[in-house]
């Protein structure tokens, strides 16, 4: 009986070790942070940073679309001096027949190059063999008769191969990918934390730092206990001095204290009847003084208008805030609008206090949330364990690798 059709010789997942390539992908993501220009990376947010790596480097594993396999057909002219079942007794030349060559097209979504990586569980001696083009995988049968049945039978042997290959590479992949997102954060924080110790060591030697157009001046300080500004030593020359920023713990402490005011409202629900925006101000800032040493003050001066909240500690804004009776959510897009435009490209901690009166405080829970995300400054929500409060992350007006952080606080008051 001869051979009646043969499969082309392209043998896929054969050329290098998927372990080994793995290896080499997380060395290039390390390196590729490392490549960033010192300020850029200081000046880009971590998250933003994070989720770009983790997004460019996570291994995307081929994923088949057979419902979308399509054919082409056309004439070939086929060697057969190699089959050892016909009397060609002049083996030097090539004797040709005319055959049948069918061509299948299999869509594929993922990265081409996993089609040429061995897994670490393969076959002892079978792989399958297939041309592998932009978002394809093309598999060529050729037929010396019309067997559709052994012409189809061979393509199914192939697409087989090819799925256990990828289901192998598939479980190589998968822990990569599930430790990804921790190493990429983990290795931009370690970056993070060694340059901001250089900027350190460079403004502790008492010279002027060269400057670098384009350079950077600002970045968060660590975390500090109830004097959030550290003290700057004084000095004749100017040397590169980072601009703090209000910890995050201290942000924490800010918002209770305002948290623990609204509970005074609602055991004396009687003496705050009736109080509109500005007397309801006055009693949060009487509660921050008593904190930050008069540094609290209200229709405060920063950026473009007058803020109703903003606390300075030595001559440095480290907190702003609105407030703001709900009116719906055009009204409370508008107040985001406000704080933004009071917002300095220094301010990254702020808030909006929204007061509820007369209205059914569980239809503001329900709607302020879409209104925060539907902003063009939106970047993404914090989790938040209050049902009353809720944490974002925006993006400065003017600056969208500035980040500053927004609680919105909702508050029933008495009518």
């Amino acid at each position: 009986m001869e051979q009646s059709f043969s499969v082309s010789k392209r043998y896929l997942f054969n050329d290098s070790d998927m372990r080994a390539e793995l290896e080499g992908h997380e060395a290039r993501t390390r390196r590729e942070i490392d490549a960033i220009d010192p300020d850029d990376f200081l000046n880009t947010s971590p998250d933003d940073l994070g989720e770009h790596f983790i997004g460019e480097f996570t291994v995307d594993v081929p994923v088949l679309d057979e419902g979308a396999i399509s054919i082409d057909q056309s004439e070939v002219r086929v060697d057969v001096r190699g089959d050892y079942r016909r009397a060609i007794w002049d083996q030097s030349q090539p004797f040709y027949v005319t055959g049948t060559q069918v061509t299948f097209f299999v869509p594929f979504s993922g990265d081409k190059e996993l089609f040429r990586c061995h897994p670490s569980r393969s076959y002892l001696r079978n792989r399958p063999s297939a041309e592998i083009r932009d978002g394809e995988l093309v598999v060529t049968v050729t037929a010396l008769d019309h067997n559709a049945d052994a012409v189809k039978a061979q393509f199914a042997r192939e697409l087989d191969m090819t799925r256990s290959y990828l289901s192998w590479i598939l479980s190589d992949v998968h822990p990569f990918n599930e430790a990804l997102p921790t190493k990429v954060r983990e290795h931009i924080a370690a970056r993070r934390e060694k340059l901001l110790a250089d900027r350190g060591l460079a403004a502790s030697l008492g010279y002027d730092l060269r400057p670098r157009e384009g350079a950077a001046r600002t970045y968060a300080v660590p975390p500090k206990r109830r004097r959030p500004m550290p003290r700057q030593r004084a000095s004749t020359t100017r040397p590169f001095v980072p601009e703090p920023t209000l910890p995050d713990d201290e942000y924490e402490h800010i918002l209770s204290i305002i948290s623990n005011m609204v509970d005074v409202i609602e055991r004396s629900p009687a003496a705050f009847k009736g109080m509109q925006e500005e007397d309801l101000r006055q009693h949060f800032l009487v509660q921050l003084n008593g904190q930050y040493e008069g540094g609290a003050t209200g229709e405060t001066f920063n950026g473009e208008g007058k803020t109703d909240i903003l606390i300075r500690v030595e001559g440095r804004t480290i907190f702003i805030a609105e407030c703001k009776f709900w009116r719906g959510p055009k009204a409370l897009s508008k107040a985001i609008d406000q704080l933004l435009g009071y917002a300095s490209w220094r301010d990254t901690k702020t808030a909006l206090l929204v007061f509820n009166r007369g209205r059914a405080l569980t239809s503001v829970l329900a709607q302020a949330p879409d209104v925060m995300s539907n902003h063009p400054n939106f970047k993404r929500e914090i989790a938040d364990e209050s049902e009353t409060r809720f944490r974002y992350v925006f993006a400065h007006r003017d600056d969208a690798n500035r980040e500053l952080l927004l609680s919105v606080l909702v508050f029933e008051v008495p009518e």
